[in-house]
């Protein structure tokens, strides 16, 4: 069984060196007959995606599978870790011994090696924290470990909209930065449906062992005519008239829609975007002040008029005194 099990490496390691290798070559390279090297492909073909399309194409791995030491999950890691333990001593072939320990070890300094990295890039992003807490705690380091490791995380989450703090696991699939913030979109097993969660909110974070699997899930689909990160549900379309002041400003805003625009004659800029969250899209247009026109839809232009008119009506009796507001 030892020898099975170090022969099936060496053919792992023979099609990762050379895709398309021959059974022919394999067999010498392992030192076996070629139905020996067919036995083995079988039981090899149970847990990796090898294939040979032909006759005389040889053998290769699909997709992006590629089986190397420093790739190990944890599961894989325990998994190996316990192999000598399961060999007969009196069987293990010489050097076994010594190549297990490097193997092991340099799994070892790499994973520590990647732990080092994710925490220096978690201290290096620096992110804004709630007005309502004076210290909140960087979780970015074992999120992206669990993002780019494809497992769960257990989480104490707050809500402030709801004023509640719940127990979740989540499966952590982006972060999407924001402003002076992270927010993370994964699937909730608590509401058993995709949520977006903000960085900041979290008050514990644990990764798991469960493994998951994204599926179909696809993130330009999932906020397809979303502006910022709020998702709404009815689609909308703005045409914006900015002023040449702010045209090109404009042109190099980094978004997730994809805008209509159209340089004009007097160099202003024609703006066109359709978006399904109406609040989020009027508060980035208010920055630019009078550089942008709202042209359509007419709602949005009356809905601007009277939030003018409201702020009109606070800071024209700014000037009594019972109005004014002592920050002393």
């Amino acid at each position: 069984m030892t020898d099975k099990i170090i022969r099936i490496f060496k053919v792992i390691n023979a099609i990762q060196s050379h895709p398309g290798i021959t059974a022919a070559d394999l067999a010498l390279k392992c030192e076996v007959n070629i139905r020996t090297v067919y036995r083995d492909l079988e039981v090899l073909s149970l847990i990796a995606p090898v294939t040979n399309e032909g006759r005389g194409t040889g053998y290769k791995f699909m997709g992006k599978f590629f089986l190397y030491p420093l790739d190990f999950s944890e599961q894989e890691a325990l998994a190996f870790s316990l192999l000598p333990s399961v060999l007969t001593p009196d069987k293990v072939p010489p050097g076994f011994n010594t190549a297990y320990d490097k193997v092991l070890g340099t799994h070892l300094r790499e994973k520590s090696k990647q732990n080092d990295i994710l925490e220096n890039s978690a201290d290096i992003i620096q992110m804004g924290k709630p007005a309502y807490r004076k210290e909140t705690r960087n979780f970015l380091q074992p999120i992206i470990e669990a993002i780019l490791e494809q497992r769960s995380i257990r989480a104490i989450y707050h809500s402030q909209s709801r004023n509640a703090t719940t127990e979740r696991e989540i499966d952590p699939y982006y972060l999407i930065p924001r402003d002076q913030r992270f927010y993370l979109i994964g699937f909730c097993h608590l509401k058993q449906a995709i949520r977006t969660f903000r960085i900041s909110r979290f008050q514990q974070v644990e990764i798991t062992s469960s493994a998951f699997d994204k599926g179909t899930f696809n993130i330009k689909q999932y906020l397809k005519n979303t502006w910022s990160i709020d998702r709404g549900r009815k689609n909308i379309t703005f045409k914006v008239r900015f002023h040449a002041e702010v045209a090109r400003y404009i042109k190099e805003e980094e978004l997730f829609v994809h805008p209509r625009m159209r340089d004009e004659e007097d160099g202003s800029l024609s703006f066109e975007v359709t978006v399904n969250n109406e609040k989020e899209f009027m508060k980035w247009i208010l920055q630019y002040g009078p550089n942008a026109e709202i042209i359509e839809p007419a709602s949005a232009r009356e809905q601007l008029r009277q939030q003018l008119e409201q702020w009109m009506s606070i800071y024209q009796n700014t000037s009594e005194p019972d109005k004014c507001i002592n920050l002393g």
